[in-house]
C-alpha cells in the first residue's frame, strides 16, 4: 500500500505541492488542480512547467482527479464536452505515467428521471477510451448517480465492463441513501463493504453528518474524528490485504463542490495538508498497516 494525496489542497502551485508531499515523506501526488484549473484544462505551456517541476524531484503523479462526468456536469449536456476532456487527459496521463483517472456518473437531477441508459452509454465510452490506453478509470461515490447509494454504484458496475471504483470514506456521510425509505444518511461502512470487491483506489476524508448544529452542512474534520468510519475501513483494508493507493483529500481548507462551506480558516492550507497526512499515518501505524513508496 502507498500513500498519496490531492495536493492542490496544500497549494495550487506545483512546486508547493511537491514540497508538501516530500514533507510527508511521500513520493506521489493525485493531481487535480494546478493554477486553479484541472490538469486536463491547463495550457500546454503550463503542463510543460508541471513536467519540468516533477522531473528529477522524486515525486510522481499516480492518478488524475479529473472533472469528467463530475457533480458539475449534466448528462444532458453535449457529450463533446466529455470527449474533449478525455482527449486532453490521456496524452498528459501517459506523459506523466499516471495509472488511474477519477471519473463520475454526472450530477443527480431533480425529479425522478435520471437518464440512466444515457449515463451508462457515456460511462462505457469513457472507460473504454482510457482502458484502450492502459489507464484504469475509477468511479467515485460522490454527488453523482452512482453515489446515490451502494445499489446505484453496483448497477453501474454490472453495466460497464472494466470500470473500477475509488471509494471515498466521507462522501456517504453527507449523501442521502436514495434506495431507502426516508432517505437517511448513507452508512460509509455499509457502502464500503457492499462495493469492496470492486475498489481499486481509496480517498480518505472525514466529516460530521449535516445537522442543525452545523447549519445542515457536512463539517470536515481530521481522519477518525467524524462519521466516515475511517478507522474501521482502514482496518478492514489492512486485514483484506489491500495494497493499492490511499489518497488524502482533507477539505479542511478548500471544499471544491461548495462555495458556502462550514470549513473556513485562515490557517495555511499546506500546514493543514501535512498535518492531515501525519494524522492518517498515525492511524495506520496504530493498526500496523505498513505503507511503502509509490512505484511508478
Amino acid at each position: 500500500m502507498y500513500l498519496t494525496g490531492i495536493a492542490d489542497e496544500a497549494s495550487q502551485n506545483i512546486f508547493e505541492q511537491i514540497n508538501a508531499t516530500k514533507e510527508l515523506g511521500w513520493n506521489a501526488i493525485e493531481s487535480r488542480f494546478i493554477n486553479s484549473k484541472n490538469i486536463h484544462d491547463i495550457t500546454d505551456e503550463e503542463f510543460d512547467e508541471v513536467v519540468t517541476a516533477l522531473d528529477g524531484s522524486g515525486v510522481y503523479i499516480n492518478a488524475f482527479g479529473s472533472a469528467i462526468g463530475n457533480w458539475g456536469k449534466d448528462v444532458r449536456d453535449d457529450f463533446l464536452i466529455t470527449e474533449q476532456e478525455i482527449n486532453r487527459a490521456i496524452p498528459r496521463m501517459k506523459k506523466l505515467g499516471a495509472k488511474f483517472v477519477r471519473v463520475m456518473s454526472y450530477k443527480v437531477l431533480e425529479g425522478e428521471e435520471q437518464f440512466v441508459e444515457e449515463r451508462i452509454r457515456r460511462l462505457r465510452l469513457i472507460v473504454e477510451a482510457f482502458s484502450t490506453e492502459g489507464i484504469t478509470a475509477v468511479h467515485e461515490n460522490c454527488m453523482n448517480y452512482g453515489g446515490m447509494s451502494w445499489q446505484h454504484t453496483l448497477e453501474l458496475i454490472d453495466a460497464i465492463p472494466g470500470m473500477k471504483l475509488v471509494f471515498d470514506t466521507a462522501n456517504p456521510a453527507f449523501n442521502r441513501d436514495r434506495s431507502k425509505v426516508g432517505e437517511p444518511w448513507q452508512d460509509p461502512l455499509e457502502f464500503y463493504h457492499k462495493v469492496k470487491q470492486h475498489i481499486s483506489y481509496v480517498h480518505v476524508k472525514d466529516c460530521l453528518n449535516p445537522s442543525a448544529d452545523n447549519n445542515n452542512q457536512e463539517l470536515y474534520v481530521y481522519p477518525g474524528d467524524g462519521d466516515g468510519r475511517v478507522l474501521e475501513i482502514m482496518t478492514d483494508l489492512k486485514n483484506s490485504g489491500y495494497t493499492g493507493g490511499i489518497s488524502i483529500e482533507p477539505h479542511l481548507a478548500a471544499v471544491f463542490h461548495s462555495t458556502d462551506s462550514m470549513n473556513k480558516t485562515d490557517e495555511d492550507p499546506k500546514e493543514i495538508y501535512v498535518r492531515y497526512g501525519r494524522r492518517l499515518m498515525e492511524m495506520l501505524d496504530s493498526i500496523g498497516y505498513n505503507y511503502e513508496a509509490y512505484l511508478p
